[in-house]
C-alpha cells in the first residue's frame, strides 16, 4: 500500500525517524489543517499547524500584515499565540510607548497572551510558564527560538509573514531541515558550563558544518547537564548556523518540569495559564509518551551529519573578537591581559538564576575596579526574584554592577550600556558581529558568566582560576542519504509540467541579500519596477544586462544570507525571474521567496557542475543556453545532462499558485467564509 506526504509517496511499512522528525509529525497538517499521518522526512515541504507562535517588538509589523489578510479577518486560535516586549525596553519615547500602547491593545481585543516591558524576555517567559514545552513544535518570529530545544521542544524561527498566517488560519508552511547529530561523550569539567561546550562546538566546528540543519544533542553526558546548560546551548546553536537545536527528553527534563508545576502554583510571576501548562496531567503524558519510545529517535534514523565532542577536553573558553567562529581558551587570553572597558551578564542566553549564581561566587565581597562597568540584566522577573532570595543579585549590586531592565538591550545594541568606538567589551550574550553591540570599531568577546565576571574584576579578560588546556577531541562526519527510487510529484491544476529559461550563473557562496538588494533601498518606497532594475546592483550590475524577463538564476551555498528583508526575494519576482535554485539557501531567503510566490529550490549537484564548468572568474555569467525543471521528477536538465532537484511539493504549489502565502491565506479564508 502506498500514500503520499507532501511531497513524496511512500512505502506503509514503519520509516525510521530521528527525534526532529518525531516531534515535527505530530504538528503536519494538510491545507486544511488535519493532521496528516504519512512519514515525515527531512526535506519535506510540509504545512505545520505549530503549538504556538510568538511575536515580540515586531508584533507591531505583524498586525498590518495580519489586517491585511481580509477586512473580517479574525485570530484562528488566540491560545496558540503569545505577545511579549523585550527588544526596546529602555526605550521610554513616546513613540516607542505608543507602539508598546497599540500591541498590548491588540492583544487585549484579540484575548491574547501578553509579556509587558520588563517582565522578562520572551524566550525566558514562554519557557519558564510552559509556553514551550517538551514534545512540541513552537515558532517565533526571532531567530533564537531555538533556545526551546533545552527542554525538548522543537523550537525554530519563522518570518512575520508567517506569524500572520498562523494568527489568521493557525498554519505555515516549513521544510524540515537536515539533522546532524551531536554526540556528547565524557565529562565536562568543574569549571566549565553549557556556555564553553557551545563556544567550543561553534570555534572548532567554524566552516557552516551545521548551516541549516537541526541538531540533536545526545550521548552519555548529555545526562550531566542542566537545564540551564541546554538552554544556552540550544540557543547559540543560531549562531553556530542551525535552524533548531533540541535536547532529549529525559530524567532531568521531567524533574524539570515537575518542580515548574509547584511554581506556577505559587508564584505571583505565572501567568495564569502556566498552571494547565504544567498540570500533573500534561506531565502524565509526556512521560508516557516518552516511556513509549515517541520522543526516542528510532533504530536506523537517518542524520545527515554526526559529530562527536568529548566534553572532558572542553576548557573555559572565549569567542571573538567579533565573531564566534574563532574560539581562544581564556587562559591563553589571561597572558595577553586584554583590557576590559565593559562587561555584560545578560540575554536570553546566559542571565539565568544558575549564571548569576556563578558570577556572584566570583565577586562577593570584591569590586570591580574604576574603569570597567558591569552591565546586568536579569532574564525575567521571576529569575530576578529567585537571585533575590539567594541573595546573589544584591552581591552583584555591591561590587558594583549597573542593572538593567529585564529584556534584551545591550545584546541588540538598544539601551545605555553599549561599546564606544575603540572599546573592549566581554559578554555572555550569543552574538557578537561587528558592531552588534555597539562602535563598529569596538571589539566583543563572548564567554561563560564565571569568566565574564572574572574579567570584569581583574579588568581584563581572565578566567577565574588556572585550567589545563586540552586539545579538543571532536569528530565529524558527513553522510549520505541512501538512494531510492525518485517519487513523482503530483502537480495542482494550474502548474506547468516543467519551468524553462535562460540560465544566468550567480556563482559566488554566501552571497548576502545586500548584493542581491542593496541596504539603501530597503526603506525607499521603490516601485516594483524600480526594485527590479537595481537586483544585484551590489553585487554586480552586469545581471542587469544579461538577465531578461523568464530567465532562470543558479546562486551558489547559502544563497540569501544576511539580513530578513524580503525585497531580496521581491526584486527578483519583479524582474520576471519565475524560479531560483541554488546549492543551499539561507533558509530566512527561502522562506521570503515562497513567502512571495517565487519558487527557490536546491540542486548542489547542479552547481558543482556549473563551478566546475564555468569557472567563477565571472561574477554573473550568461550562458545564453536554456535550463529546463521537471517539476514531475524533481529533476533540472542543462547541457544534456540531469541533475537532482528538491521537490516543489503540493502545499509549495499552493502557495505559488496563490502569489504567496499572504495570498494562500487570503483564498482559503474567503473559501471558508463561503462554505
Amino acid at each position: 500500500m502506498m500514500f503520499r506526504s507532501n511531497t513524496r509517496w511512500y512505502c506503509s511499512a514503519p520509516v525510521a525517524q530521528n527525534l526532529v522528525e518525531k516531534i515535527a509529525q505530530r504538528f503536519v497538517v494538510d491545507g486544511k489543517g488535519e493532521k496528516l499521518d504519512s512519514p515525515v522526512r527531512s526535506g519535506d515541504f510540509v504545512s505545520i499547524k505549530p503549538e504556538r507562535v510568538m511575536t515580540h517588538d515586531n508584533t507591531a509589523a505583524v498586525i498590518p500584515k495580519f489586517q491585511s489578510l481580509g477586512e473580517n479577518v479574525t485570530m484562528h486560535d488566540n491560545k496558540q499565540v503569545f505577545f511579549g516586549l523585550d527588544h526596546d525596553v529602555q526605550n521610554t519615547t513616546s513613540k516607542n510607548l505608543e507602539k508598546y500602547k497599540k500591541i498590548e491593545e491588540f492583544s487585549k481585543k484579540h484575548n491574547v497572551p501578553f509579556s509587558k516591558a520588563g517582565h522578562g524576555i520572551v524566550h525566558q517567559v514562554m519557557v519558564e510558564n510552559g509556553f514551550a514545552y517538551p514534545g512540541t513544535l513552537v515558532v517565533a518570529s526571532d531567530s533564537h527560538s531555538n533556545m526551546y530545544g533545552g527542554i525538548g521542544c522543537l523550537g525554530t524561527p519563522v518570518v512575520r509573514t508567517d506569524a500572520a498566517a498562523i494568527w489568521a488560519t493557525g498554519q505555515t508552511w516549513w521544510t524540515v531541515p537536515p539533522v546532524a547529530k551531536v554526540e556528547l561523550t565524557g565529562v565536562l569539567p568543574k569549571d566549565c558550563s553549557g556556555k564553553d561546550v557551545i563556544i567550543t562546538l561553534c570555534g572548532v566546528l567554524n566552516k557552516d558544518e551545521v548551516l541549516n540543519h537541526a541538531i540533536e544533542f545526545t550521548g552519555p553526558a548529555v545526562a550531566n547537564l542542566t537545564i540551564d546548560d541546554r538552554l544556552t546551548m540550544a540557543n547559540m546553536t543560531t549562531e553556530w548556523g542551525a535552524l533548531a537545536g533540541v535536547f532529549p527528553i529525559d530524567e532531568t527534563t521531567v524533574d524539570w518540569v515537575s518542580k515548574r508545576e509547584n511554581w506556577a502554583g505559587s508564584s505571583k510571576l505565572a501567568f495564569p495559564e502556566a498552571k494547565d501548562l504544567f498540570s500533573s496531567k500534561r506531565l502524565t503524558s509526556l512521560v508516557d509518551s516518552t516511556e513509549k519510545g515517541e520522543f526516542t529517535a528510532d533504530e536506523g534514523a537517518f542524520y545527515n551529519k554526526e559529530i562527536t565532542l568529548d566534553l572532558s577536553t572542553v576548557t573555559p573558553s572565549v569567542a571573538g573578537p567579533n565573531t564566534v567562529k574563532k574560539m581562544t581558551s581564556s587562559n591563553v587570553l589571561s597572558k595577553q591581559k586584554i583590557a576590559v572597558n565593559k562587561a555584560y551578564l545578560l540575554s536570553c542566553t546566559n542571565s539565568r538564576a544558575s549564571d548569576i549564581s556563578a558570577a556572584a561566587k566570583i565577586l562577593s565581597g570584591k569590586k570591580v575596579p574604576d574603569g570597567v562597568e558591569f552591565y546586568v540584566a536579569a532574564a525575567s522577573e521571576s529569575v530576578k526574584q529567585e537571585a533575590e532570595s539567594a541573595g546573589d543579585w544584591q552581591t552583584l549590586m555591591s561590587a558594583g554592577a549597573v542593572p538593567l531592565p529585564s529584556g534584551c538591550g545591550p545584546c541588540i545594541g538598544m539601551g545605555i550600556g553599549l561599546l564606544e568606538k575603540g572599546e573592549v567589551g566581554i559578554s555572555a550574550t550569543n552574538r557578537n558581529f561587528k558592531g552588534r553591540m555597539g562602535h563598529p570599531d569596538a571589539k566583543c568577546y563572548l564567554a561563560s558568566p564565571s569568566v565574564v565576571a572574572a574579567s570584569a574584576l581583574a579588568g581584563y579578560i581572565t578566567s577565574p582560576e588556572t585550567a589545563i588546556d586540552k586539545d579538543v577531541k571532536f569528530t565529524c562526519k558527513t553522510n549520505k542519504m541512501p538512494k531510492g527510487n525518485t517519487p513523482d510529484v503530483k502537480l495542482l491544476d494550474g502548474f506547468g509540467s516543467t519551468i524553462t529559461g535562460r540560465l544566468v550563473f550567480v556563482h559566488e557562496d554566501n552571497l548576502n541579500t545586500d548584493g542581491i538588494y542593496a541596504g539603501k533601498h530597503t526603506y525607499s518606497d521603490l516601485t516594483p519596477g524600480e526594485m527590479a532594475e537595481v537586483a544585484f546592483e551590489n553585487y554586480d550590475p552586469k545581471f542587469q544586462e544579461v538577465a531578461e524577463v523568464g530567465s532562470i538564476v543558479v546562486g551558489g551555498y547559502n544563497f540569501g544570507s544576511g539580513s530578513s528583508r524580503e525585497q531580496a526575494a521581491t526584486c527578483l519576482k519583479y524582474k520576471g525571474i519565475p524560479l531560483v535554485i541554488a546549492g543551499s539557501f539561507s533558509e530566512t531567503y527561502k522562506r521570503n521567496a515562497f513567502n512571495n510566490g517565487l519558487p527557490a529550490l536546491e540542486s548542489p549537484a547542479l552547481v558543482s557542475y556549473l563551478k566546475e564548468t564555468l569557472g567563477t572568474k565571472q561574477a554573473t555569467f550568461a550562458t545564453y543556453k536554456d535550463i529546463t525543471l521537471h517539476l514531475i521528477t524533481s529533476t533540472v536538465s542543462f547541457d544534456g545532462k540531469e541533475f537532482p532537484v528538491a521537490p516543489l511539493g503540493v502545499f509549495a504549489q499552493e502557495i505559488c499558485l496563490a502569489g504567496g502565502l499572504e495570498g494562500w491565506v487570503s483564498t482559503r479564508l474567503s473559501s471558508a467564509s463561503q462554505a
